[in-house]
């Protein structure tokens, strides 16, 4: 298929970060809407977006969309749809969906009603009666929102954020993708000071090394559509060689991760090994209140604890004021720290230079960003 309509899914607060990474890696014509940035390609895009994407959690394929308020209608336009042109006679294809704010509100029903259109549409193509479902799997999505209905395959299969260099994780992971939107946000590169003082398993430093690399983030990974018989498998191969040589085996600068936790910093050596970076980024057990540089000019990006892996309150409010401490002490740093803790200006004693609602799962952030001076440009 030359032609597809391609969905990168994002979760809330990260939709134009997403579609600035995919106008970067070349797809132009994208269209952002809450939790989704659309966009068009081919076989060859599926393969690229879903090998370099960093902040984005899943691409899927768009089959097709239109209004439904009955579940007659939701039927009679799904099997309309050109679904054999997608799914094999084997494939695995289940159904999950969701509903905001539309007459069809029950999911359950919705999906069973979806599946049994596929069913019939592919009964008409394939000419069978029965679907034995034990090839690729083609997770299909049914998406209702205000009573329009988006029905699309997933292309990607576990997310985004899975790696594949993180088997053990701390208390309280934050997400790859996550880390790595920080890190963009933070307009982090390899030639300037970088030090998270709370890393735990290590995910923010790790991103900024896959980063400062230019390592793929899903280049040791597996995707449901690698499986499918439409996507030429000369495809893969070929992304994932051009993603190898473009590697870049400069180390970062300077590249610091510290924690308290033994356990959790024997992790995040382990993960960095894993996700190839082991060499780029130095780890060691040090308490916030005691981090020294000797570097003038560098970034902080980090994610402390903010009450729900802390017990007390004065615990937590004395972890920041030792942070807001550090600050005064690295005068010429930029601070980027992303919390729930709701007093953090009020501990720094000053408001940040720009806040950007985020969210760790469920839990509403802020990510503060405090501007240090600009560093003098070096002389050449």
């Amino acid at each position: 298929m030359s032609h597809l309509e391609l969905i990168a899914t994002s979760t809330f607060g990260l939709e134009a970060l997403v579609a600035e990474e995919l106008r970067k890696l070349g797809y132009e014509d994208t269209k952002v809407e809450n939790g989704k940035i659309s966009f068009s390609g081919d076989e060859r895009a599926i393969c690229h977006t879903n090998l370099w994407l960093r902040t984005a959690a899943r691409v899927r394929v768009k089959v097709g969309e239109f209004q439904a308020t009955t579940f007659e209608e939701l039927f009679e336009k799904t099997k309309a749809l050109p679904w054999a042109d997608y799914i094999p006679k084997n494939a695995e294809f289940p159904v999950e969906g969701r509903s905001v704010q539309s007459t069809l509100f029950s999911v359950s029903d919705c999906q069973a009603i979806v599946k049994k259109a596929v069913v019939e549409s592919l009964k008409q193509k394939h000419r069978l009666e029965w679907f034995p479902e034990d090839g690729p799997l083609m997770k299909i999505e049914v998406a209702l929102l205000k009573d329009t209905a988006t029905l699309t395959i997933d292309t990607t299969g576990p997310g985004l954020h899975q790696r594949g260099y993180r088997e053990i994780a701390g208390g309280a992971p934050l997400k790859e993708t996550l880390a790595a939107a920080l890190v963009i946000l933070a307009r982090w590169y390899p030639d300037i000071a970088f030090i998270d003082p709370f890393c735990g398993s290590g995910t923010i430093p790790i991103e900024a090394a896959l980063m400062g690399h230019n390592i793929a983030p899903g280049l040791n990974r597996s995707f449901a559509s690698e499986e499918w018989p439409w996507i030429d498998s000369m495809l893969w191969k070929e992304v994932r060689e051009e993603a190898r040589d473009s590697i870049n085996p400069e180390k970062p600068e300077y590249l610091i991760g510290t924690d308290v936790d033994d356990n959790a910093l024997k992790i995040a050596r382990h993960n960095a090994e894993l996700a190839g970076v082991g060499g780029s980024i130095h780890f060691q057990r040090q308490e916030v209140k005691d981090l020294t540089t000797s570097k003038k000019y560098g970034k902080v990006i980090t994610n402390p604890p903010y009450g729900e892996r802390l017990g007390e309150d004065d615990q937590i409010r004395k972890l920041y004021r030792e942070l807001a401490q550090i600050k005064k002490d690295l005068d010429t740093w930029s601070f980027y720290i992303l919390t729930a803790y709701p007093h953090l200006e009020r501990v720094f004693g000053q408001r940040a230079t720009k806040r950007r609602k985020l969210y760790n799962g469920n839990i509403e952030c802020q990510y503060y960003q405090y501007y240090g001076p600009r560093p003098p440009k070096r002389s050449s």
